[in-house]
């Protein structure tokens, strides 16, 4: 059995406290022994920021427990209220981007592996829109099955990624459903992605947000996520001591893109807003696996 499908079980049976320290203490046991997935976050972290030594150790300490944080919520969030979901989240720029969710059909919004995206999703379908998202089909398959299944109680419609079909039940849902379709495209994973410019380096991102846009005829919203320390009645109506800041960016829109090669030109734009929220936040950004660096 799954790892995580293994803790996901468990853990209904545990208090969330106990959830917590046992996701502080793996993550903390990773980064005391250096283990792979910690070396990994902080190549990323050191290309991002420039840190090295000591301080690119301590800012690895704080994303190994950024992640740990985020493992944890996921474990808890089948158990969390509406209110706790509610005071957990905090949004920034809404009132810029209102036009494009009354709006009858759907439009796209993309981010990163920041803060947790899982926590956006449910409170966005609260109190925002209905969230459509594309989940790797993982093996085995029940590994698949719970997370889509966790996800979809939470309000979320997920299509499995199956190649070429995916894109065009995605175009099918954007142009004729009232949604938002929320895409993690940071790292590629097609290896065939485009070349953009984040943190004046050259990386290759998945072309999909863009392409579905562009296709779709609709706004493109790209999104930073980042933790913050809660205090006084939003920390005691969210039971935690930390949420989640949700930063709606300027929308994109496909027909203020000329060229020959507009998923490009558009990839790069959004590309440039999450860098700017990674670099704000970079403990936040949990890429503890490669990423798509292109080496000169």
């Amino acid at each position: 059995m799954n790892a995580f499908v293994a803790a996901w079980r468990v853990s209904r049976l545990l208090p969330v406290t106990a959830i917590r320290a046992s996701a502080w203490t793996v993550a903390m046991y990773g980064w005391a022994t250096h283990a792979k997935a910690c070396r990994s976050l902080e190549r990323n972290l050191s290309r991002v920021t420039g840190v090295e030594g000591r301080g690119l150790r301590r800012l690895s300490r704080r994303g190994m427990v950024s992640a740990a944080r985020y493992y944890a919520e996921v474990l808890e969030l089948p158990r969390m209220t509406g209110a706790a979901i509610d005071a957990r989240v905090r949004v920034e720029g809404l009132e810029g981007v209102t036009w494009v969710f009354e709006r009858e059909h759907g439009a796209v919004a993309v981010l990163g592996h920041s803060g947790n995206w899982d926590l956006i999703g449910a409170y966005a379908c609260r109190n925002i829109i209905t969230i459509t998202s594309v989940a790797e089909v993982l093996q085995p398959r029940e590994v698949y099955d719970e997370f889509v299944a966790f996800r979809e109680r939470l309000g979320m419609q997920i299509l499995g990624h199956e190649g070429g079909s995916t894109f065009r039940q995605l175009l099918r849902i954007t142009t004729s459903e009232h949604t938002l379709v929320c895409l993690l495209s940071d790292r590629d994973l097609s290896g065939s992605g485009v070349m953009v410019s984040m943190w004046g380096q050259s990386v290759r991102v998945a072309p999909g947000p863009a392409a579905l846009a562009l296709a779709a005829k609709t706004a493109l919203l790209p999104v930073t996520v980042h933790y913050e320390r809660l205090h006084g009645p939003r920390r005691r109506a969210a039971k935690s001591r930390w949420g989640i800041v949700l930063t709606f960016c300027e929308a994109l829109l496909p027909e203020d893109f000329t060229g020959s090669d507009k998923v490009m030109t558009m990839s790069q734009a959004w590309a440039q807003s999450l860098a700017q929220g990674i670099a704000a936040h970079p403990e936040d950004w949990h890429m503890l696996q490669r990423f798509g660096w292109v080496e000169a």
